[in-house]
């Protein structure tokens, strides 16, 4: 048994409503609490965020949803579904990838429709590969889930157990990039399986293959896409909890945390006072451990992911080579992460994410109008430049990914944009991301599993952290369960739905839902 939060805990104030607190509220709603949630901005939804400009609604954090079933047991811990409230689209392609050669590849989640577009890509060689990658990919992922994601850990001693050595003989311990290569030996399609080691903060030579389980989310379970942007689910999440009880309050940023002891006994806002037996606390590590008043010790500094520009802009045309996620990878691949990572420079031949909404849903940009979301990987402001330096350094790098972008086909991009929001590592850092990202801390092996800062602090009885800097770790999937292990360690008593096998897509939204 991991440990729980002592004394009583019939009244829990979350401080976040991003999606990790959202997920812990409907779960202890669930388990019969009483729930506040308090967020310092004016809607639910944290990193994924809403902002509208011209008639443009643009989402403000991820694009890039998987592994919608873990949203869905959060909404069933109060009797509700996430599809009975969100019109979900399954994504076909999932993503188009664009290379250097002028080549292209649409990655198709379904294993028929991929083994033949990866046999026209690269012949059929390269298809038996992915059949058996597919395979190996589900079998790591089935043994992962379960026992090393969705797990609160209290020791490293903990591992020991025989699903490590499981884990170990399906080569989760091996290097990402060199297990891919097993299966694949175009590195065009290499890719596609290990890009997404970015993200976890750690260059695919590096990664443990372990990671690979974020490729299976990709490339297997599927990629979807809420109509109403992204911001539809936090919002519908924030619909659940009240509906099943909640009190919400927005414009409510905390000032202090009132304690007796080792015990947090309120929760402090320049508008209320609010007594709590139990807090969730899921802001990003810095702002809650100053909320608290300690640090826990470590014996190494704590290793940030690299950050993120992000271009939104909406346009009066569009670009047919354009699916609705698109991966342009430049010629350049491992100089890439070591200017990521190590050398902290912007990248010399930049591979971007770039999202266009309106693909699947036109509403979201004027009539006529799109809507595209320009991802750019940068150094952090530990590794690469501060904070202070973007104000100059960043309409120059939009400049440059423009004409970067035009080159590689998006013709009269610079000139079709009506409206835009830059965002650099200086927002990043304004809105209190340690070292100016929003992925927060690196997976190396070191921040990895019981590793990872844990979600229980030393020195405060009925405090429990959740997000991305806790565990289970970065991106949508890791922090809606992080809000199930925070709950968790409040009830006592585990979720009771566990589909991780299910990969089907979702049935569609009932008549009538709202999205």
């Amino acid at each position: 048994m991991t440990r729980t939060v002592c004394g009583r805990t019939d009244h829990v104030v979350v401080v976040g409503a991003g999606l990790s607190g959202l997920s812990a509220a409907l779960y202890l709603l669930g388990a019969g609490r009483q729930v506040t949630v308090v967020e310092s901005g004016a809607l639910p939804g944290g990193r994924a965020g809403l902002l509208e400009r011209g008639g443009y609604r643009m989402d403000t954090g991820p694009t890039v949803l998987t592994m919608p079933d873990l949203a869905d047991d959060a909404f069933a811990a109060v009797g509700d579904s996430l599809y009975k409230r969100i019109d979900l689209v399954p994504l076909h392609p999932a993503y188009r990838a664009r290379f250097a050669d002028g080549s292209h590849l649409d990655v198709h989640t379904r294993a028929e429709a991929m083994e033949a577009e990866i046999a026209r890509f690269a012949g059929p060689r390269e298809a038996a590969g992915y059949r058996r990658l597919r395979d190996w990919l589900q079998r790591l992922h089935a043994r992962q889930m379960g026992r090393f994601i969705d797990a609160n850990f209290d020791s490293p001693l903990q591992l020991l157990t025989p699903d490590l050595a499981r884990l170990a003989a399906l080569g989760g311990f091996g290097r990402l990039d060199a297990r891919i290569g097993r299966y694949l030996h175009d590195e065009r399609l290499r890719r596609i399986f290990c890009f997404q080691a970015l993200y976890a903060g750690v260059p695919p030579a590096r990664a443990l293959a372990a990671y690979a389980v974020i490729a299976y989310m990709d490339t297997v379970a599927g990629v979807f896409f809420p109509r109403g942007g992204m911001h539809a689910l936090p919002r519908a999440m924030a619909d659940a909890a009240a509906d099943a009880g909640a009190d919400l309050r927005y414009g409510h940023p905390v000032t202090r945390l009132e304690r007796a002891g080792g015990r947090i006994t309120a929760v402090i806002t320049p508008q209320d006072r609010i007594p709590c037996d139990a807090v969730v606390l899921t802001p990003d590590l810095p702002v809650t451990y100053r909320l608290l008043g300690r640090r826990p010790s470590r014996p190494v500094r704590l290793r940030h992911s690299p950050s993120v520009v992000v271009l939104h802009a909406g346009t009066d045309r569009t670009w047919p080579i354009l699916a609705h996620h698109t991966l342009t990878f430049g010629g350049a691949w491992r100089r890439t992460f070591d200017e990521l990572t190590r050398t902290g420079r912007l990248m010399s031949d930049p591979s971007l994410l770039i999202t266009r909404p309106t693909t699947t849903d036109p509403s979201l940009a004027p009539p006529g109008r799109h809507l595209h979301y320009i991802l750019a990987p940068c150094p952090n402001t530990v590794v690469g430049p501060d904070a202070a330096a973007w104000a100059d350094l960043g309409p120059r790098y939009r400049d440059a990914l423009l004409a970067e972008l035009e080159r590689r086909g998006l013709t009269g991009l610079g000139a079709a944009i009506e409206e835009q929001c830059l965002v650099t590592p200086l927002d990043w850092h304004g809105q209190g991301h340690a070292a100016g990202t929003p992925l927060s801390l690196a997976h190396t092996l070191a921040q990895t599993g019981p590793f990872r800062p844990r979600n229980l602090v030393a020195g405060t009885e009925n405090a429990v952290l959740a997000g991305c800097g806790t565990t289970p770790g970065v991106g949508v999937p890791t922090v809606l369960l992080s809000g199930k292990l925070a709950a968790a360690r409040i009830t006592g008593t585990p979720a009771r739905t566990r589909r991780y096998a299910r990969t089907r897509a979702p049935e569609p939204a009932a008549k009538g839902a709202r999205p």
